[in-house]
């Protein structure tokens, strides 16, 4: 019998915990209690299924807490590693879902509280990989001798998440090896509780991409340098018969293996270790991945060669031959090929090493009247930071005093910088152009928006696509399967093949291990898109997900929020009518003063033309937002209901004698507001919201893409239908509120297929959330950001179009990569195994498919990195 403790969300009372329970004592074998105090539901079961217990808590509209880890996976190599890192991550008590990326080398999991990040450690060290730990380096003075260093040491191991703490005397350096992310400050508070100084370090060692770039570079020139003599020695007299006769009379037969045993002895020892050290322990564990096919293959062909060279009496009669330079051209070759997979790997992360790069090291910051440099780590919320003209801005915050324009591309991917002055908001990353700024902060760290950014494109970039579940399937199974086929090769051949047969059995069923690499597979996908979501975070476009972006290319319509998406958001007061004999200026006074309790972009129009007129604001209390219909308050004893004229038909009062003047602003895309006074109908008035100069390109553009245009609106008709003919948009849902939008979009899902819905509001993110693919605004809200799964960081609407254009050529992308590994694979894994001899008498060398296999994975990623050449299609796009 199996038991967990779940943590549940959102429960309030009595009624919940029975709905919980009785959620949970549905799933067969399941004996669930229930405790409303300690929010946590005791489970029982004989086999537990987490995915199941969460679908039910779910269901019965509660939520489990659920906790996510990031993992740095070392030593995979190709997509069966892939496979057997995310069934040992599921495997793991509390594990909900665990996906891996070949081309970023990150695990994401999602599991349920009781799951701790030891407990994945261990899974995936018994799988046979290990686990990069985050290194963080500290200058530590103050320290004289080795009892200094020992005290530093427990300092810093108190500190919650750190693994190890290596101090070095000499060079004053301390290393931290950390279990998660942990707080530079409290890693320095530490050391100085403990009586010395310390600061992070600025000047980082290099990466572990560069570590392990240089690694391979060390690793191939020594493979070459050792396997040039052995092919020379072997291959050359096979090629050129005079300089076989050379050798033979000068240096001898046997001299020649005995030199070919040394050098090719050593090329696996050095060089090629890595490949017995990961390969043979994954064969001994029966899930054998690329490095158990080369370590196999070259095992074999260097085995039969020592045979042949200090036993040949073992072997039959002719097939006495070494193969030792198949062995060592072999190791080389595929060092090759992983060093130029290393290469373009870092290439593809570009986009974030360039994102990171944005972030200045250091930030100027106000102390008693003086500027004062600091590193960047010591930056606090609060302070306040001196940006001069051309320096970019350290930290998110407030202008205080200053104007200048700033340049935000790195945000928005607009070219124009933006006109700032005291009262505005600032990122870190953008640069001050020509004026002085003082700025207070408000976010540091990982809360600036720019650190949000880099999270929400490392999360994209280490996501899956559906397409890439097909691709898991097959690759798991891949590397057995080619195994077993280089067995049947090996026997057809020795049993059936002309003499010598055992030769023939050994060369050909080691190109068949050789050439069937499933790294092409493994890498087809996750290389794309993390070069796609990479060149789309330049262009203004956050992808939070990387489904997205095989979705967004299926998509058969846009629907689109009018206000603050396809208009500026910022409407204008345009007329006023009275229908009471009230005073205008009194009348306004009174609207200006409900209007100023709520936020929606219309009321603040209202205020501003109060503002405008010089009037003195009113206090108004009992304020109510009457969610679809508009809003009430109390003002100066007089109760005020404005809103749509759904919200007067609610109160009974007749607004006919209007009609004419509400349908002809409508026609003129305007808003009409109406107004009641103590239960009477006292005004009109109408608000316009001037459509934004992207807006029509972006229509025109979706057009163009084939794609049909909606637009969801809760506004009138009348004002609806106006904007969509200014805009030439296909289809007008108008007067819906807000729970109305989600099944506005289930109706289009319905008629059209996959719906992208493009919004900012609050009221926008169930429908963004209902939408197949829902793309927010980035100056809209937060709750609007978070629903999404595509972020345009700028207003500019012709960034949907782009980032369709960008989903196809993604997708397009992966498809040539799968095709190329696909189809590559089945092509030449029959003549490796030599089935075209007897009809052609072709038969491919261990070298050339090695060669090949290289071949393959180079081009998949060169395909892949022709992304970042990706235009912008339409003008002036985000």
């Amino acid at each position: 019998m199996q038991s967990v403790q779940l943590q549940i969300l959102g429960m309030s009372c009595a009624s919940c915990v029975a709905r919980v329970e009785k959620a949970l004592n549905k799933i067969d074998g399941v004996t669930a209690s229930v405790n409303l105090a300690t929010e946590r539901a005791e489970v029982h079961a004989q086999q537990l299924d987490y995915l199941a217990l969460q679908h039910a808590v779910q269901k019965a509209g509660f939520d489990l807490q659920v906790s996510e880890f990031d993992l740095k996976i070392m030593g995979m190599t190709c997509a069966s590693c892939v496979a057997r890192v995310e069934k040992a991550l599921k495997k793991v008590d509390g594990v909900l879902q665990a996906q891996v990326n070949l081309a970023t080398e990150q695990a994401h999991v999602q599991a349920l509280a009781p799951t701790s990040r030891a407990q994945l450690l261990q899974a995936v060290q018994k799988a046979g990989f290990d686990v990069a730990s985050d290194n963080i380096q500290l200058h530590i003075s103050g320290m004289t001798c080795a009892s200094c260093v020992a005290r530093v040491e427990k300092a810093l191991k108190k500190v919650d998440g750190v693994r190890q703490a290596n101090v070095n005397l000499a060079t004053e350096q301390a290393t931290i090896e950390t279990e998660h992310e942990v707080d530079t400050l409290k890693l320095i508070e530490q050391v100085k509780k403990a009586g010395f100084d310390a600061s992070l370090i600025q000047d980082q060692p290099i990466n572990q991409k560069q570590q392990q770039q240089q690694t391979l570079k060390r690793d191939l020139l020594l493979a070459i340098v050792l396997a040039l003599p052995v092919f020379v020695l072997e291959m050359g007299g096979h090629l050129i018969p005079a300089f076989h006769h050379w050798v033979v009379t000068h240096i001898g037969q046997d001299n020649s293996w005995l030199l070919q045993w040394v050098l090719t002895s050593l090329i696996l020892i050095f060089p090629g270790r890595g490949f017995y050290q990961k390969g043979l322990p994954a064969l001994w564990r029966l899930h054998p991945d690329m490095n158990s096919l080369v370590a196999v293959g070259t095992l074999a062909a260097y085995s039969y060669s020592m045979v042949a060279t200090f036993l040949p009496q073992l072997l039959p009669s002719g097939s006495q031959n070494v193969y030792f330079e198949a062995a060592a051209v072999i190791t080389a070759l595929i060092l090759l090929g992983r060093y130029f997979e290393a290469r373009a790997k870092g290439r593809t992360s570009l986009a974030i090493q360039h994102l990171l790069g944005l972030q200045p090291q250091t930030a100027t910051i106000e102390q008693a009247g003086q500027g004062v440099e600091i590193p960047i780590q010591q930056v606090q919320v609060g302070m306040l930071l001196l940006v001069r003209p051309g320096q970019r801005i350290a930290a998110d915050g407030q202008i205080l005093e200053g104007q200048s324009f700033v340049d935000e591309s790195m945000l928005s991917g607009e070219p124009m910088a933006v006109a700032k002055q005291s009262g505005d908001s600032v990122v870190a990353g953008s640069i001050n152009q020509n004026g002085h700024l003082k700025v207070q902060v408000n976010a540091v760290g990982q809360h600036t928006v720019l650190a949000q950014i880099i999270h929400m494109v490392e999360q994209a970039q280490s996501t899956k696509l559906p397409i890439q579940a097909l691709i898991d399937q097959v690759t798991m199974w891949f590397v057995p399967v080619v195994m077993g086929l280089s067995l049947l090769t090996f026997l057809g051949w020795w049993l059936f093949g002309p003499e010598p047969s055992l030769s023939f059995a050994l060369v050909n069923a080691v190109a068949v291990l050789i050439i069937a690499c499933p790294c092409a597979m493994g890498l087809a996908t996750p290389t794309s898109i993390m070069v796609g979501t990479g060149r789309a975070a330049e262009l203004g476009v956050l992808f939070r997900q990387g489904e997205a972006l095989q979705l967004l290319q299926q998509a058969k319509v846009v629907a689109f929020d009018k206000t603050g998406t396809l208009t500026e958001g910022k409407p204008t007061l345009t007329d006023l009518q009275l229908i009471m004999p009230w005073d205008e200026a009194k009348l306004l006074s009174l609207v200006a003063a409900v209007e100023r309790q709520s936020e929606h972009p219309i009321a603040q129009a209202i205020v501003d033309a109060a503002d405008q007129r010089g009037l003195v604001p009113e206090n108004a209390t009992n304020f109510q937002a009457l969610t679809g219909y508009g809003i009430q308050a109390t003002v100066k004893g007089h109760l005020l209901h404005i809103g749509a004229e759904r919200l007067m038909q609610q109160l009974n009062l007749d607004t006919q004698s209007v009609y004419e003047r509400v349908q002809d602003w409508g026609n003129a895309a305007k808003t009409p507001i109406f107004v009641a006074i103590d239960g009477q109908l006292a005004a009109i008035l109408a608000v316009a919201d001037p459509i934004k100069p992207s807006s029509f390109a972006a229509v025109q553009a979706l057009h163009q893409q084939g794609i049909q245009v909606a637009m969801i609106t809760g506004d009138q008709q009348h004002t609806a239908q106006a904007i969509a003919k200014a805009l030439q948009i296909d289809q007008v849902m108008a007067e819906v509120l807000p729970h109305g939008k989600v099944d506005a979009i289930q109706t289009l899902q319905q008629h059209y297929g996959r719906v992208a819905f493009v919004g900012d509001g609050i009221n926008d993110a169930p429908a963004l959330a209902q939408a197949d693919i829902g793309i927010a605004v980035g100056t809209g809200t937060d709750i609007a950001i978070e629903a999404a799964d595509v972020v345009l960081m700028s207003g500019n609407m012709q960034g949907v179009a782009n980032a369709i254009a960008l989903s196809h050529a993604t997708l397009n992308n992966i498809r040539q990569n799968l095709f190329w590994a696909f189809a590559y694979n089945a092509a030449l894994i029959p003549l490796a195994a030599g089935l075209m001899y007897p009809w052609f008498g072709i038969l491919l060398s261990p070298m050339f498919a090695a060669a090949a296999m290289a071949l393959s994975s180079v081009f998949v990623l060169s395909n892949a990195l022709r992304l970042r050449r990706f235009k912008a299609q339409f003008e002036g796009a985000a």
